[in-house]
């Protein structure tokens, strides 16, 4: 007799939940490097254990993620001289602007050509 594929036995762990876990958890690391970058992990631990009687085996599975950290949030603030932190650099003057209002809602006239 050959040596079966570990997927065979895989499969009979927990009634094929173990595998169908570990497939969601898959496509779920796959799509957090794709966003984040980085890399992550995918464990599929086995654990097999001689039963008491009968000669049987116990066979035990345990998938888990290691997913890459998100990104950091951040923002560019500027420290003021007592030591807070604001959004506008406060060395430099605020200019006052202001909207123009339309002079009206007639189109342009054109330029004559000679």
């Amino acid at each position: 007799m050959s040596i079966r594929p570990i997927t065979d036995t895989l499969r009979q762990i927990a009634g094929g939940t173990l595998l169908d876990n570990a497939s969601e958890q898959l496509g779920e690391l796959v799509r957090a490097i794709d966003a984040n970058g980085g890399s992550g992990k995918l464990l599929i631990e086995v654990t097999v254990k001689k039963a008491t009687r009968g000669g049987a085996m116990l066979v035990t599975g345990k998938s888990t993620l290691k997913k890459p950290a998100d990104e950091p949030m951040e923002a560019m603030l500027f420290a003021t001289v007592e030591g807070n932190l604001v959004a506008d650099d406060p060395r430099q003057q605020k200019l006052d602007l202001k909207q123009v209002p339309r002079a009206s809602d007639t189109p342009p006239s054109s330029l004559k050509t000679a």
